[in-house]
């Protein structure tokens, strides 16, 4: 069986597993800083366990984003992957998710300098 030549969902799943990793601290330090407040911010730190999984889940999928991006394929005239500005589109996608992740990756570290 083949894979399928575009890597959509693959970047999809990490992306929303990169915000989801993201949601539980860094959520509410938004909403703080645009204004909003209440007890109903400290209920958005439920999700803190589950950051380490979903972590895990955004590094996979962006490692097999990685291999189905940047690898070198064979395409057929007329193929999606031989369109020169999807594969840029998907290129620049892709570094937008690495971007989240490595922010859900650090922001515990940061975290602390805002408050």
């Amino acid at each position: 069986m083949s894979e399928p030549s575009h890597p959509r969902g693959i970047l999809a799943f990490g992306g929303l597993a990169a915000i989801l990793a993201s949601t539980c601290c860094l959520g509410p330090l938004v909403l703080v800083m645009l204004g909003f407040s209440g007890a109903w911010i400290g209920n958005l730190t439920a999700l803190e366990p589950y950051r380490p999984i979903f972590i895990a889940t955004a590094l996979t999928m962006l490692f097999f984003a990685y291999r189905r991006i940047f690898r070198p394929v064979a395409c057929k005239p007329g193929d999606v992957c031989a369109i020169p500005q999807v594969k840029t589109t998907y290129r620049i996608v892709f570094w937008i998710v690495v971007a989240l992740v490595l922010l859900a990756l650090v922001y515990p570290y940061i975290l602390p300098l805002f408050y």
